[in-house]
């Protein structure tokens, strides 16, 4: 067990590739790094330097021969302060009157949300530029808001704005993501995520427009999402806690607490989870991390979470490279120095559901699978999937070794680069059990993660060619 904890990350890695980044050779430098997920950013970037970069992406996990996962993350229904010819001056106490982008006259602020208006009422709070500045409603008159300020400073157009404890009714996709999702279905993205998720109805209309084959990502940055948290689950494929709009929403000292619950709950439905946000900020300008984000990554870690995120810090930072290897060094050291994580997950998940009822038999056989490595002291885990369901529940147990997923799907190989502890590997098109397992024997030898005559545990469905079913576990020798 030792030695396949030294040698492989369960922690994936998840970077924002940007006008820093964007180039071949800095691409190539960011794989090599350990970037497992490359996450393009449909708020600042344009169909033409999408489709770019996502070419570079794939000639480099081909030139490498490592599977990168790529990930589109659509703007969302994000309101934002209009375009000005100037900053403006807000001071504590000034009134200030907040009127659609449109109609908006001199003097008043305008918003890129027409239906502002139609959602707020007298005693809502807006906060502007990530918290920065705060008004509170003193009066609706639509399509007027009337507002005084609480925290004064510049307001400058394009900043953003959070309406915290108000459910917009803004929809939750815009014209713009709706586009973007086409482009992602043209750049054949294993993952779409959906900003702003307010319900689990969010999420269902997403999928139903998602290309056959993508998963649908929800991003967890509005308060009133939280409230809807398990619907929302269990109607995405994965999540990420993005602490940036979220930690506007909620009071700060709310967010590390959130952090945890989110991603235990994403655990215990076998849903990858990513935090993201700051988790290196200073290295946006620094060649080194401070301290405490070292301590904010390395939690994370603890946490259970399936992956760490990079945003500015890769997108336009002076250190993206620096950045993923400080990342990845962390991601070592926790790992292999952490008693907690050595003998398993920081926690007890669930073997059985919280409703006292039979567990499904996928998960019947995940914990039977945890049992028989720990009792033969097994160096590894074999599963074999064809949708990244089976592995994507083993993970979700957080065993103590690697879990190596064989599959013959190529996307499914990509998506797996964000799942906790899952090295994935290809096997022909339509291979036999065999095969398989001789492509899995390989690997495991090949990578010094198991020995010859070591035994492993090996998890699969059967009928073999079945997707959704998880039945079956078995020990073979190397």
């Amino acid at each position: 067990m030792d030695r396949s904890a030294r040698s492989f990350l369960k922690t994936k890695t998840v970077c924002t590739i940007g006008p820093a980044t964007s180039d071949p050779a800095t691409l190539e430098a960011l794989c090599r790094a350990g970037m497992d997920v490359a996450r393009l950013n449909m708020s600042h970037s344009t169909p033409a330097q999408a489709r770019e970069a996502a070419r570079h992406i794939r000639d480099c996990s081909a030139k490498l021969g490592k599977p990168v996962a790529l990930l589109v993350d659509l703007q969302g229904p994000k309101i934002r302060v209009g375009r000005m010819a100037e900053p403006v001056a807000l001071r504590a106490g000034d009134r200030v009157v907040l009127a659609p982008l449109e109609s908006a006259e001199p003097g008043e602020l305008p918003v890129t949300y027409a239906e502002l208006a139609d959602d707020l009422s007298a005693g809502d709070r807006v906060l502007i530029h990530d918290g920065r500045i705060e008004l509170g409603v003193t009066r609706v008159a639509p399509p007027r808001v009337e507002a005084e300020v609480v925290i004064g400073g510049d307001v400058a157009g394009g900043k953003g704005i959070n309406l915290p404890g108000v459910n917009v009714s803004a929809p939750a996709l815009t014209e713009k993501d709706l586009a973007d999702l086409e482009l992602a279905r043209e750049l054949g993205a294993e993952y779409v995520a959906l900003s702003f998720v307010r319900s689990a109805e969010n999420v269902r209309a997403m999928r139903d427009r998602t290309p056959d084959g993508v998963l649908v990502l929800a991003k967890i940055e509005k308060d009133v999402a939280l409230g809807e948290l398990e619907s929302i689950l269990e109607a995405s494929d994965a999540v990420m806690v993005a602490r940036g709009d979220l930690g506007t929403e909620l009071p700060f000292e709310q967010v590390p607490l959130v952090q945890k619950r989110v991603v235990r709950r994403a655990n215990v439905r076998y849903r990858p989870v990513i935090i993201a946000t700051e988790m290196l900020e200073s290295m946006i300008e620094r060649a080194r991390p401070t301290r405490a984000e070292v301590s904010d990554v390395a939690n994370a870690i603890l946490d259970g979470t399936d992956a760490v995120m990079l945003s500015a810090e890769t997108a336009v930072g002076r250190y993206p490279v620096e950045a993923v290897r400080a990342l990845t060094r962390v991601i070592a050291e926790v790992e292999s120095k952490s008693g907690l994580l050595v003998s398993g997950p920081p926690y007890d998940v669930p073997a059985v559901p919280e409703d006292g009822g039979p567990a499904a038999t996928e998960l019947a056989v995940a914990c039977a699978t945890l049992e028989a490595v720990r009792a033969i002291q097994a160096p590894a885990i074999v599963t074999y999937t064809r949708s990244g369901f089976t592995a994507r529940v083993i993970s979700s147990r957080r065993p103590p070794v690697p879990i190596l997923a064989v599959t013959d799907t190529e996307v499914v190989l990509r998506q797996l680069a964000l799942v906790w502890g899952v090295l994935p590997v290809l096997c022909p098109s339509a291979p036999t059990d065999e095969e398989m397992w001789e492509v899995a024997r390989a690997e495991l030898l090949q990578r010094g993660l198991a020995g010859p005559g070591d035994r492993v545990a090996v998890t699969a469905g059967v009928p073999f060619h079945v997707r959704g079913t998880t039945n079956m576990v078995r020990i073979l020798r190397l």
